[in-house]
């Protein structure tokens, strides 16, 4: 196969796996006055994710469930592919994420960075952490966001 066409075929596989990725079916659980949380769904949706959005005065259950550490917390939890996404987590993570299926319970942006998905202001540099099952590890950075 001549260069081209190994650059053809690269381009066609990328093509079908980032929209296998943007195919991929999201539960996001927030509380019914949260502005952003909603943002950051729609943002899934634009994206083309199948966002299903739940509504809950309270969110500590969910997140004792998919075991989001206390200190990764944020405003919203949303749920994707066996994997618990806290905050606001940028397309891209979520991309990496479900591409590479790495054996973690998720992705957590700890509080409210401005300028990430679904937030606004001037944007500030912040961390992506990945969440080991293993609850006595502690989180490790998945992907640095600026700055």
């Amino acid at each position: 196969m001549n260069r081209l066409a190994r650059s053809v075929a690269a381009g066609f596989a990328l093509l079908a796996s980032t929209l296998a990725v943007a195919a991929e079916a999201v539960t996001v659980y927030k509380t019914p006055w949260c502005g952003c949380c909603h943002e950051w769904a729609l943002a899934l949706e634009r994206a083309g994710h199948d966002v299903d959005t739940v509504d809950l005065d309270e969110l500590s259950q969910v997140r004792q469930q998919a075991g989001v550490p206390a200190d990764m917390l944020s405003c919203h939890v949303a749920a994707i592919g066996g994997y618990f996404l806290e905050g606001h987590v940028p397309l891209e993570a979520i991309a990496a994420l479900i591409a590479q299926r790495p054996d973690i319970a998720g992705l957590a942006v700890p509080g409210m960075p401005q300028g990430s998905l679904g937030m606004d202001g001037e944007p500030e540099p912040y961390v992506v952490y990945a969440v080991p099952r293993d609850r006595r590890a502690a989180p490790y950075v998945f992907l640095r966001v600026g700055g």
